[in-house]
Order: structure tokens, then sequence, then C-alpha cells
């Protein structure tokens, strides 16, 4: 069967990226192959002609729904974006977000019957629809109609994308549907009254519902290899199915009606998560850890582990190029093949369910490494310790928050106790995650080229091979235990870092700002701290500042103030000042608690004034008294980044224009109010969006260009026809995505700059 899983597998591969001759031959060298590795003779024709099938089977599967997406009507429409009426099935629960000039609705539409060019067609096939506030209305499982105009999809599985008028419901979701919504809700009301990051978490957790999750907490998951945890996953059904059958065998339940348990149990999860492919699949991954339990774990885990990569490339050929199903396959595999070994080994020294504990999440994250890598470009080197350490709160948090949301069905009461003890679980596990991330050297950059991850798949092999031995005796397993715990524990030096020359740094904090301004030995001025604490504390700790004698907040958006507290943290600060543009409220009430519960007001940076700060001479160039009123004019966060504070500086005769996220308007204000200005250095307003005042800020003849954004953002920041110019001008280009931490510094021809990663 794992024979049959590869054939598949790499049918469904080559038939979605290579043309048919090749995907020909591709079909004759799996089946030599399979020739190749029997042993037994007598299996030689029945394996070969295994093979062959489903290789054929997966191969013409996944061309047809290829061919059918690519050429059908809705594609050729999309092409030659057409206007249409679609009538169709919706198949995913719209999610709000955010877009660049009004929050739209994203969901996905099975498309039953097009209109356009003067033709009606009936089909199916799905199309991604882009929508305005009333289609946050719509509910899964409704039939809908509705008009718009289609364009064309990147995905294979997407015949277009619809942006779509207002939708007329024409049926509502069937009640099965019904019933799993009023179960999801009660899931979130039960946890509604729990801290933020607790009351996402737990929906999350167990039923694959993110859309409450913040990206802080994101990231710091994916930093830590918790990221399984924020989507549906084997794991969430192996907890809520066996949490079923333990229930069913304390009622009395034996036997066959323990499988019918076990079933309705899988129908029930497939129906709170969505059936989705990733959601198909998942469930599949957690029946074979469930058949996975008992007597010839091993041997029946690994048969079914392939039966199920067979069926579900037949069912869904598309997955072959998923990401989600590599990782469900390889986790998976790694646990049932690598687990009993490590774990066998390390019994001889560790009680068993501890080794055992330890052993699985070790697995999973080496089987899956050489995938993640590829995807994030990093290997996390605190994976297992955070999972094993979150381990014990996984369970619980997802038994009491379906419970909670079953109960709350009935009494709310009953379901919000029960979401009490399922927020303090999550809470547990976010304080991993938040520790985890902020450890010096949680992860590491990898490359994503053939090379790299091709090294990287031989280390992991090797790593397969070798840790049996390893972990068998307690003094190897100690020392590389130790030896794991300093390297991420203990952050290696950066030869040059800083340098000694230094008068501008920018901080590496994702989305967001974060910079220093050398105000002498250990001291600097800061202006904005990022989206959050631990990115810019350990910056301005690798820049030794110990002392910080003024803090700028260019403007209230939480990607410039939410770091506050991590500029704060151990350092002396003489003052924090803001902009007089009190936008938005939630912003400017955060920051100023946090300056607070430090002792310090947030002072009005004064308009105009000239001073100085040890070594840094600063001038407040905007924005302009009385601009506080515009913050009453529109909606809340409108008028934010207009009303930023906008610096220049001076330092050891480097002149530096810091600009926060001031947009066109502001910069032409600035641009009349100045005629002629010269700077060194410019931080680049709104992280490099594409809306700049290009002559004017070309007209700074800046000769160092920083640019603070963050890594695979959703804003198309930065904006290459804003960069390329002022590249083609003479400046260098500097942005933290790809450049890391950044230093500029003085020579005796003017300035340098040194990166970090």
């Amino acid at each position: 069967m794992p024979l049959l899983a590869a054939a598949a597998w790499l049918a469904g591969l080559a038939a979605q990226l290579l043309p048919l001759p090749a995907l020909a031959a591709v079909a004759v060298v799996a089946t030599a192959g399979a020739a190749a590795v029997v042993v037994r003779r007598r299996d030689l024709a029945t394996t070969v002609a295994a093979v062959a099938l489903v290789a054929a089977a997966v191969g013409c599967s996944a061309a047809v729904r290829v061919e059918q997406t690519r050429a059908g009507p809705v594609a050729d429409l999309a092409r030659e974006r057409a206007v249409v009426t679609v009538t169709g099935t919706v198949v995913a629960d719209p999610r709000p977000v955010e877009g660049r000039f009004a929050d739209r609705v994203l969901t996905r539409l099975e498309v039953r019957e097009v209109t356009g060019r003067g033709a009606s067609t009936r089909l199916r096939t799905r199309v991604l629809v882009l929508g305005d506030d009333p289609w946050a209305d719509v509910r899964l499982g409704s039939t809908v109609r509705a008009g718009g105009r289609l364009d064309t999809a990147d995905g294979p599985d997407l015949a277009g994308v619809l942006i779509a008028g207002d939708p007329q419901v024409l049926a509502g979701p069937g009640p099965w549907w019904r019933g799993a919504d009023e179960v999801r809700a009660s899931i979130r009301d039960a946890v509604e009254h729990r801290p933020p990051a607790q009351a996402a978490l737990v929906p999350a957790l167990v039923t694959g519902d993110d859309q409450l999750l913040d990206a802080e907490v994101e990231e710091d998951f994916r930093t830590t290899g918790l990221t399984h945890l924020l989507a549906v996953s084997g794991t969430n059904l192996t907890l809520v199915v066996g949490f079923l059958l333990v229930v069913a065998r304390w009622c009395g339940i034996r036997g066959r009606g323990m499988y019918v348990v076990g079933a309705l149990g899988i129908l029930g999860f497939v129906l709170l998560a969505r059936t989705e492919p990733s959601v198909l699949r998942a469930a599949v991954m957690g029946s074979v850890a469930l058949l996975a339990l008992g007597v010839h774990a091993w041997q029946r885990g690994f048969r079914a582990l392939g039966v199920a990569v067979v069926v579900l490339l037949l069912v869904q050929p598309g997955l072959a190029t998923s990401p989600g199903f590599a990782l469900s396959v390889l986790a998976t595999a790694g646990i049932l093949v690598l687990a009993p070994v490590w774990r066998d080994a390390m019994a001889r020294w560790l009680p068993r369910w501890v080794a055992e504990a330890v052993a699985v999440p070790l697995a999973a994250q080496i089987a899956c490494t050489p995938v993640v890598a590829a995807l994030s470009g990093e290997v996390s080197l605190v994976a297992v310790a955070a999972n094993l350490v979150v381990a014990p709160a996984v369970g619980p948090a997802t038994v009491l928050g379906l419970a909670g949301g079953l109960l709350g069905l009935l009494w709310d009461p009953a379901g919000r106790l029960l979401g009490t003890g399922a927020g303090w679980c999550v809470g547990w596990i976010v304080a991993v995650a938040d520790r985890g991330a902020d450890a010096p050297t949680a992860a590491v950059d990898w490359g994503t080229g053939p090379a790299a991850l091709a090294a990287l798949t031989v280390l992991c092999l090797v790593l397969a091979l070798v840790l049996r031995r390893v972990l068998a005796r307690a003094v190897t397993a100690l020392a590389v235990v130790a030896v794991l715990a300093v390297v991420v524990l203990v952050r290696p030096p950066t030869p040059g870092w800083p340098a000694g020359d230094w008068v501008v740094a920018m901080c590496d904090v994702g989305q967001g700002d974060a910079l220093a301004l050398r105000a002498g030995p250990g001291e600097a001025v800061v202006v904005d701290a990022g989206p959050e604490p631990g990115a810019v504390d350990r910056c301005l700790d690798d820049l030794g500042v110990d002392r910080v004698p003024l803090v700028v907040l260019s403007h209230f958006h939480a990607d410039h103030v939410d770091g506050l507290a991590g500029v704060l943290d151990g350092r002396p600060v003489g003052a924090v000042e803001g902009t007089s543009v009190l936008d938005p409220v939630g912003g400017v009430a955060d920051a100023r608690a946090t300056a607070a519960a430090a002792g310090l007001p947030v002072r009005t940076a004064t308009y105009a004034t000239t001073r100085r700060v040890g070594d840094v001479t600063l001038q407040a160039l905007w924005p302009r008294p009385g601009a506080g009123a515009i913050a009453a004019g529109g909606p809340e966060g409108e008028s934010a980044n207009d009303g930023s504070v906008v610096l220049l500086a001076e330092v050891r005769g480097v002149r530096v224009l810091l600009t926060g996220d001031l947009e066109p308007p502001g910069q032409a204000a600035l641009a009349r109010a100045l005629p002629g200005l010269r700077v060194d250095v410019l931080k680049l307003p709104h992280h490099g969006s594409r809306y700049q005042d290009l002559p004017f800020l070309a007209s700074l003849g800046a000769r160092v260009v920083l640019v603070s954004v963050g890594a695979d953002n959703g804003y198309g920041h930065p904006a290459e026809e804003v960069l390329d110019p002022l590249a083609d001008a003479g400046a260098q280009v500097l942005r933290t995505d790809e450049d890391g931490d950044v230093l500029v510094g003085v020579t005796d021809g003017g300035v340098e700059t040194r990166t970090r990663r």
C-alpha cells in the first residue's frame, strides 16, 4: 500500500505540473521503479499492474479536472473579463479581509449555472468570490445568485475570481449545516469572556475556526512549530473522536457499537470543521491514527496510511500539490515509523509515557522539516520542545472547548464554565508560543533553493538513522539536549555588530516600524516600536542600548506602538512623545496605558522646534498645529497615517528623514513647505506602499533608503514601482524583509550600511 500511495502521489503531481508526454514517461518510470523494489518474484506482475492502474487512475483524474477547470466555460469567460450572472452553492465560510481602500469578503462558490455573453451553461466548477459586506451574512451551504465580473484565478482548483455584487439567497443551508453553525457559534460564545488570544484560539483548536486570531499569535505559533494547532488536523479528529469513544465506553457501548460511535464522530467533526479538502484530509489522517492504536499498530497503521493516500488522491487529485497534504502524510508516516523505535530506545532510561511524549513530536518534526523549510525559509529549533510542553494542554483544551459549545446550547452558564477551563488551557499554549518565539535563536533561516532543501533532506534522513542510538543512552541524549538549549537560548555573536560608527538602526520587527538614532554610548532615541515588544527589545539589546532619553511614536497604529513595552523593558526612558492626531482611539489608549505603567505620560511632539538629545539633533516637520481635528472627520484610523510625526534628524553629520506612514497629501504639503530639502537617509513612508509622492521623495537625494516591512505581508508592500525609481536615481534601498536589521554608519566618504539576518 505505501508503494501504491507513492505511485498515486507521483502521478497526481505529474498530471498537474507536466505536459501529457512527460506524464506518460513518469508513469513508465514509476512502473519500472515498482518492479525494481519487489523482492518476491510471484508478486511482480500483481505489483506492476497495481502500480500502473493506480497511477493511471489518479493521473487521468487529475488531468481531466485540471482541463475542466482551465478550459471550461467559466474559465473562458474569466479570460474575457466578462460580466456574468452565476447561481451556485456557498462552499466556504465567508471571511472578511482588509482591502487597500475598503474591507471585502472572501468566500468560495460552487457554480451550477453561469450566464454570460448571451448564453447560459449548466456545469459544476468553483470560483473565488470577492464581495462586499452583504456576503458576510451568507451562510455556508446556501444557494445564491449573484452578478459580477469574472477574472482569472491563480489556483489550479479555481475556474475564476468573481468580483461580485450583492447576493440573492435562493435557499438557505440544510439542517446539518445549520446545526453545525449553532455548535460553532456556541463554542465562540463559551469563551467570549476570556482574553482575546484565548477566545480566538479555542475555536481554532476545536474546529479550525481561526477568523479571530491575531497576526502576532499566528507568527509566534509559526516560529515555534505549533501552527498545526491553528488549523484542522488529524490531531483534532483523534482528540474529538477519542473523547466520544471514551464517553461511549462509560455508557456501556461495546463491540460494533463503538465503530458506529466513531463513524458518527468523524461525520460530526467534518460538519463542524467544514467539508473542504483540508478537512477531509485531516479526517482521513485522524482515522489512520485511530486505526494505529492497539495490537499490530505499526503494520495496521502504515497500511491504512497507504490506503488513505490513494483514496484521497482518487477523490481529490488536487491534493497532490497541496503542502498541507504533504505535511499530514509525512507527519503521520514519521509517527508510525520513527516514533515507536525512538520511544523504545528512550524507554530504557525514561518512563515509557515520557518517552512516547518526546518521540511523537520529534518524529513528526523530523519528517516535516524539509517541507516546512521550503514553505517558510526557516527551521524551528524550539518546535519539539514547544510541542512537548503544550501537549498536556491540547487534549483538555479541545475536549473542554467542544463540551462547552455543546452544553452551551442547553445552558449558557455551563458552557461558559467549561469555556473558562478551555481558556486556561490555551492560555498556557499561547504563553509557550510567546516565550518560545522570543528565544534568541528560536528558528534559523534556511534557503528555499534546491541545493539547500536537498541538504536539509539528507540531514533529516541522517538524523532519522542515527537518533535511535543517540536516544538509547541518557548521557548522549541529555548532552544533545544541553547543546540544543545553549544554541536556542544564547544568540551567537555577529562579528562587527553593532558597528562602532553606527548612527541609524532600522530593526527588523516584521510589518511595522522601529528605528533608533544613536545619541551616545549605550543611548538611542527610538522612533516607533513595532507591532510587538519582543522584536524591538531584542534589537535594542543587540545594539547595546541601555538608556532611551526619548521615544517618539509617529502615530498610533498598532504596527508602530504595540511594541512600546519592549522599549521600556529594563531601560530608563526619559520621555515618550507622539502625534497630535489622536487616532485611532484604541491605539492611543493602549500607548498611554503602557507608558503610564512606566510612570510616563505621552506628550505631544512640538512642531518645528529644534532640540538636541545627546548626539542627535531633532526637528518635527509634521503635523502642523491644529491637525488633531482631522481625527474627527472620518472613520477611526483613517486620519492616522497623514497625522504621522515626521522628524528631520542629524547624527554626526548624517541627515535623516523619518516619515512614519505619511501619505501623498502630507508629502506634497512638506514639499511645498520645504523646497530644496536634502537628506542622506530616508525612511520610506508607509512601508513602501505604492501610494507615494515620488517626485518629492526623489528630490530628497537620499543615498540610503530604508524600508521597514514584513515578509509575505498581505498589503503588497513594498511596491517595486516605488523602489525602482529611487534605486535608479542612485539610492541604496535596504528592506527588513530581505536584509533583516540594518545599520547606517559614518565613513570618511559619507555613509555606509551593514545588514544582519
